[in-house]
């Protein structure tokens, strides 16, 4: 091992009450001549104020057109150990759930064949190996494969379904997130390999509208649990939240967002016919109220994070599916949905900024949904106030 290198202006973000991911690439840089070089090339970028990581060409491991991401230094003669530095996707198991010993079999690889810097986890949700060399790669990739590991998406691809954790930790799930998951990577590990759409895509999956994955906000297609029929309601745990201090009027009627629910000091009621289901009320009482009926998710197409025309949030499609397994609706609904996207979609289009360009009615059509009233995004309340002559005066 060479010296540590000297990082004044990185020393500064160690300062502080926060954790430092400075601290972190230290302690890896004290074993790692990798993450030594690469704490000297970013503290080279900090000090000429501009970016030293250039895209140099595709790498990847054979059979695979994605899961590895390229990078290479612009001055690999001042940093030989970072001439290369690719990050490698792994496949994370249905709402991140491992066992230790998984984890620290993962880490050992990494500690032997790349810098042993990681991120747990990627925005996607993949576990985000950082750095290596590109004659490593396919070392790595049999390392990772004989234990059962795969490698995650990238580029315009599918990308690796997420979810939260639903049934197995999440008394309000309405739908086994984490099998719906696994089944649909399982069905489109073509699709998530070897990338071949316009641009990205992405599976979210939250078993209620809490959506702890944020789905609505961050997914192509969001699965959303939902359920059908009225909210269970015990009116004695109603008033014991009351005795115990809640307002409820304040806290649950006037935050109702479709102002479906009344109180009057006695009683709680509500009227299921105008409920989004948004579960503000049932997180806030969790003794008191709970989901009732036939459950099921309903499915949003198109959100993403500022790109071409800005943030976009999910769009809802299909209200309410059944989600039993083999999930052959949503999988048969979803190629119908790439379908089009292949047919119209311009490079780099995400399916949001397509269904914006060409119309959700063709989009529709194109699929065979029927339109909803669920589906309208704007303006959720009705622009038309008509007055008497009466109340005018």
């Amino acid at each position: 091992m060479s010296e540590m290198r000297k990082t004044p202006l990185l020393d500064d973000l160690e300062k502080g009450p926060w954790p430092s991911f400075v601290t972190e690439m230290k302690k890896a840089a004290a074993k790692s001549e990798m993450s030594n070089d690469l704490l000297g090339a970013l503290e080279q970028c900090y000090k000429d104020k501009k970016t030293h990581w250039k895209h140099g060409g595709i790498v990847g491991v054979r059979g695979y057109g994605g899961g590895v991401i390229g990078r290479y230094s612009d001055i690999p003669e001042q940093f030989p150990g970072v001439a290369h530095f690719h990050t490698v996707r792994v496949n994370q198991p249905s709402a991140w759930f491992y066992k230790t010993d998984s984890l620290r079999e993962i880490c050992g690889i990494w500690d032997k064949y790349g810098s042993g810097l990681t991120n747990f986890h990627g925005s996607t949700g993949d576990m985000i190996l950082l750095g290596t060399k590109t004659e490593n790669l396919e070392t790595i990739f049999a390392e990772l494969s004989s234990r059962g590991w795969d490698l995650g998406g990238s580029g315009s691809a599918l990308r690796t379904p997420s979810c939260c954790v639903g049934p197995a930790r999440c008394e309000w799930s309405n739908i086994d997130t984490l099998d719906i998951t696994y089944s649909l990577t399982e069905e489109f590990q073509d699709e998530m390999h070897r990338p071949a759409f316009p641009y990205k895509y992405k599976f979210k999956v939250s078993g209620c509208a809490v959506d702890c994955v944020a789905a609505i906000a961050r997914a192509d297609c969001a699965i959303i649990g939902t359920w059908k029929g009225d909210i269970k309601i015990d009116q004695a745990e109603v008033q014991r939240y009351a005795k115990n201090g809640m307002d409820i009027n304040a806290e649950i009627v006037n935050m109702c967002p479709t102002k479906c629910i009344t109180y009057n000091g006695k009683e709680l009621k509500i009227e299921n016919e105008d409920c989004s289901r948004c579960m503000h009320c049932i997180t806030k009482m969790t003794k008191a109220l709970r989901p009732g009926g036939e459950r099921g998710a309903t499915i949003l197409i198109g959100s993403h994070a500022p790109f071409v025309k800005g943030a976009q949030l999910s769009q809802v499609i299909v209200p309410f599916m059944k989600m039993e397994p083999p999930y052959t609706e949503i999988k048969e609904l979803t190629r119908k949905i790439w379908e089009w996207w292949d047919e119209y979609g311009k490079n780099r289009e995400r399916i949001g900024e397509l269904i914006e360009r060409k119309g959700m009615r063709d989009f529709l059509e194109y699929i065979g949904v029927d339109p909803h009233p669920a589906m309208i995004k704007e303006p959720r309340r009705d622009p038309f106030y008509f007055w008497t002559t009466d109340e005018l005066k």
